[in-house]
């Protein structure tokens, strides 16, 4: 069993920290709130620090997931930052949905500290991480990417480390790529079924035993016809958004067209802007509603 900080109790963080907890490792946690992380501890046990340099002095392993690059630089590498404290040979793994570019940039400073750095983003959403499934993409060295990954396990079905640093977070954006015209198709095929009269729930019945089969039909077409994007455990459109800026930008750089994603982003815009900000990606078809 090891010490663990963990840095972030989002929707994610949270009941990720608990599966560390639960499986016996020593886990202090830090949230910018505190009383978050009070009431983890409440919950599972542990123990909180007021700052991530505190949570991550020595500790073995830090674990991260927090909202973007600006949110990981300022616990990291920041004033107050896990990175002040973490001991030689130690390990930071971060499960934010982060560029590539900060991957790169802080592996690179936790190596000449000592201590190592995996990029590791999850998909799977918040179901996912409440029910211990979630699929785990790494970058980073084999060594500390093979020390790390038992205690991955706790909160995942699939880990793999994927290649150098930044490729953990690359492969997430091959997997936000695949997602985003995936629910449109699905927005557009739903909507379709409706207004030409046929059952939507009959028609996923025999389509999804085909070659149109998806995670996307098979988990989330019932929202799709419901219209329910509010109180499920999905994925924000505010994060969804995130991630494919990230997409977006990293293509710019190497000169990968998407067409679809961008089209799609916007989209996504259009729900923000009818007050979706929260709603769960598949609300794609509310604008299709208009």
């Amino acid at each position: 069993m090891a010490k663990v900080a963990f840095i972030g109790l989002g929707v994610m963080g949270y009941p990720m920290a608990g599966y560390l907890q639960k499986a016996g490792h020593d886990v202090t946690v830090y949230n910018r709130t505190t009383a978050k992380a009070e009431k983890w501890v409440s919950e599972y046990g542990g123990s909180h620090a007021d700052t991530p340099a505190k949570a991550a002095e020595g500790c073995d392993y830090v674990m991260a997931c927090v909202g973007n690059d600006d949110d990981l630089r300022s616990v990291t590498s920041g004033p107050g930052g896990a990175f002040e404290t973490m001991k030689a040979g130690s390990v930071f793994v971060d499960h934010t949905t982060a560029s590539a570019k900060v991957a790169k940039e802080l592996h690179a400073i936790a190596r000449d500290k000592g201590f190592d750095f995996v990029d590791a983003p999850i998909s799977g959403g918040q179901a996912g991480a409440e029910n211990g499934a979630l699929t785990v993409m790494c970058g980073g060295d084999q060594a500390p990417y093979d020390s790390a990954e038992p205690l991955i396990d706790a909160y995942s079905k699939s880990c793999r480390l994927i290649g150098d640093s930044g490729a953990g977070q690359l492969c997430k954006m091959v997997n936000q790529i695949c997602i985003a015209g995936l629910v449109q198709g699905l927005a557009e095929a739903m909507e379709f079924a409706n207004k030409s009269g046929l059952d939507g729930r009959a028609v996923v019945d025999v389509i999804s035993k085909g070659a149109a089969q998806s995670w996307q039909m098979e988990n989330r077409y019932e929202w799709v016809l419901d219209g329910d994007f509010q109180d499920n455990k999905g994925f924000a459109v505010d994060w969804m958004r995130k991630d494919l800026g990230i997409c977006l930008e990293q293509a710019n750089e190497v000169g990968a067209q998407l067409p679809v994603t961008a089209l799609v982003d916007q989209f996504y815009a259009d729900v923000q802007a009818m007050g979706g900000r929260r709603w769960d990606t598949s609300s794609l078809v509310m604008r299709l509603k208009k």
